[in-house]
C-alpha cells in the first residue's frame, strides 16, 4: 500500500505544480489508457490509447485553454491498486473567451507501480 500511496502524492503533487505533461513518460504505463466522461469538445473519441496519446491530449487541452485557477486534492487511496484525485480548475477558452469552473473526479489504475487507467467523472452542470 506504501507504493500506491507514494505513487498518489507524487502524482498529485506533479498536477499541482502543473507539470502534468513533464510526469506522463514516468507515471503512465506505455500501452495506458485515459477515458473521458463525454467526448471533449475538438476531440473525436473518449478514450486516449497509449502513453503518447494521453501525453498529445494533455498538450492539446492546455494549448487550447488559459488556466486561471487549479485545485487538485488528494490522493484518495483504494488499495491495492487503485486512487483517486479531485480536480477543480477556473479557465478560459482561448479561442472563444468562454470561462469556465471544471469539477471532476479522476480514478486512476495501477499495475507494476505504473497507471494503466484513468476514468474522468464530471459532474453535472
Amino acid at each position: 500500500m506504501e507504493d500506491l500511496i507514494r505513487l498518489g502524492q507524487d502524482f498529485v503533487r506533479a498536477m499541482q505544480a502543473r507539470e502534468g505533461i513533464a510526469h506522463v513518460d514516468a507515471t503512465y504505463a506505455e500501452n495506458a489508457e485515459s477515458v473521458e466522461a463525454v467526448v471533449p469538445p475538438a476531440r473525436d473519441v473518449r478514450i486516449a490509447k497509449g502513453r503518447e496519446a494521453i501525453k498529445a491530449k494533455r498538450i492539446d487541452w492546455v494549448a487550447a485553454h488559459e488556466i486561471n485557477r487549479l485545485e487538485v486534492d488528494g490522493p484518495y487511496v483504494h488499495p491495492p491498486t487503485r486512487f483517486s484525485v479531485r480536480y477543480e480548475a477556473d479557465v478560459t477558452h482561448k479561442e472563444t473567451g468562454q470561462n469556465m469552473t471544471l469539477r471532476e473526479i479522476a480514478i486512476y489504475t495501477i499495475r507494476d507501480d505504473k497507471i494503466v487507467r484513468e476514468e474522468f467523472f464530471v459532474q453535472p452542470r
